[in-house]
């Protein structure tokens, strides 16, 4: 693995390349979106890109840790997560099955 990072410019970059928006106007589109995401997932609601996947946030429970190094129990607060389940398609795309599955 190249350990490289897509950043925020990169998304950015691919959408000038790709589509033909000025720089600014593709940087623009991308926070759009991301931005719209975000919104969606504060306000609870679930996330579904078609052949990527599904975000949605999920709310733990209170409960009781444990920390390993001195045993001691320590309580740990209800809290919400996000979580994200890979599509069928993704998960052969990423797999090396090609992308004739879209």
């Amino acid at each position: 693995m190249s350990g490289k990072t897509v950043t925020r410019a990169d998304l950015s970059e691919a959408v000038h390349r790709e589509v033909g928006l000025s720089r600014t106007e593709s940087a623009e589109m991308v926070r759009l979106v991301l931005d719209t995401i975000a919104d969606a997932l504060v306000a609870g609601e679930q996330v579904k890109l078609s052949s990527f996947g599904t975000f949605e946030v999920r709310h733990k429970k209170a409960r009781i840790g444990r920390n390993p190094k001195t045993k001691e129990e320590v309580p740990i607060t209800p809290r919400r997560v996000l979580a994200f389940r890979a599509s069928q398609v993704m998960k052969k795309r990423i797999n090396g099955e090609g992308r004739d599955q879209e």
